[in-house]
């Protein structure tokens, strides 16, 4: 067993994989909120990102509601807008993660949408565009409740987007019209986004994910559906390069991290959904491999994690 040392709020619950150790803050639970089957659903789902297996229904959403977007502190996980009860809703709702049950009302954004992205610090959590190439970024402060804030714009509006973070920076890429474009904020900030570079394969409908120092991209739609995982080191500006491929092919997939493994789970590819969860190993490239399945075939479904790289964990 390997030596923990002591961080804030750390509960001594861990389990081993071999000879690793790993506490809760390394290994992490992620959540899939809603989604699209053949028809929109308020299901929350959930899996332990260092195991593999089948997701477990955690709960539900107070609406049916696809390509809401999802983002966490290690307490706390925040779903907000997506197609819903309206087709542009503004909800945001809340759960804590460590249990089970359902979502509580939190506030509302600034513009209501959908095909929007999340992503978060401890602290802060970050909506970016939405709807027909939305430039709008909102803020809220994760451990209280209430109404989102302007933080500032995107460098080109977009929907149908992906975001993930370290804890100081977030990193929005990807979007409707098959972008290639990556841009960056600076969390604790205020302001408008920056340009970062630009992904290998300009693509929308993808998926986004991170530990604290490497960003992974993957899935989307690029004129064909995308199986390609690319790479990005969060800290430094640049293109993405090449990681791998998943293990399907397809669009609407969710991404969510630990500080170890990256996650994609669901999407769609033409009129077919799938279950797919996969994982890759963060610090490596390489292929996807099988993870296990969803509760159903689900696509456009809103991901978080209680152990990403936002948290500095």
């Amino acid at each position: 067993m390997t030596t923990q040392s002591f961080k804030t709020g750390y509960d001594g619950v861990g389990f081993l994989v071999g000879n690793t150790f790993f506490d809760r803050f390394s290994t992490g639970r992620a959540l899939f909120g809603g989604g699209y089957t053949n028809t929109n659903i308020n299901v929350i789902q959930y899996i332990t990102i260092e195991t593999t297996g089948n997701a477990t229904d955690f709960g539900d959403l107070s609406q049916n509601v696809r390509t809401v977007a999802g983002l966490a502190s290690t307490v706390r996980g925040v779903f907000g807008g997506g197609n819903g009860t309206s087709s542009e809703s503004n909800v945001i709702e809340y759960v804590t993660i460590a249990s089970t049950g359902n979502a509580t009302d939190f506030g509302d954004l600034t513009v209501g949408r959908n095909r929007l992205a999340g992503a978060s610090s401890e602290s802060r959590g970050l909506f970016f565009g939405g709807n027909s190439n939305l430039n709008v970024i909102d803020y809220i402060t994760i451990a209280t409740t209430g109404n989102a804030i302007d933080f500032g714009d995107l460098v080109t509006g977009g929907s149908e987007l992906a975001a993930l973070a370290s804890p100081t920076r977030a990193v929005v890429t990807g979007g409707s019209g098959r972008t290639n474009t990556i841009d960056y904020v600076t969390i604790n900030t205020t302001g408008n986004a920056t340009t970062f570079g630009t992904l290998t394969t300009a693509r929308e409908t993808l998926a986004a994910c991170s530990n604290n120092t490497r960003g992974l991209i993957g899935s989307g739609y690029a004129g064909g559906y995308s199986n390609v995982i690319e790479y990005i080191t969060i800290s430094t500006t640049g293109n993405s390069i090449d990681f791998g491929d998943l293990t399907v092919a397809r669009q609407g997939a969710s991404g969510i991290a630990s500080n170890i493994r990256g996650v994609f789970a669901g999407g769609s590819n033409a009129s077919t959904n799938f279950n797919t969860i996969d994982y890759v190993t963060i610090a490596t490239t390489g292929n996807a491999t099988d993870f296990g399945d969803l509760l159903s075939e689900t696509a456009s479904v809103g991901g978080l994690s209680n152990a990403h790289g936002g948290l500095n964990i």
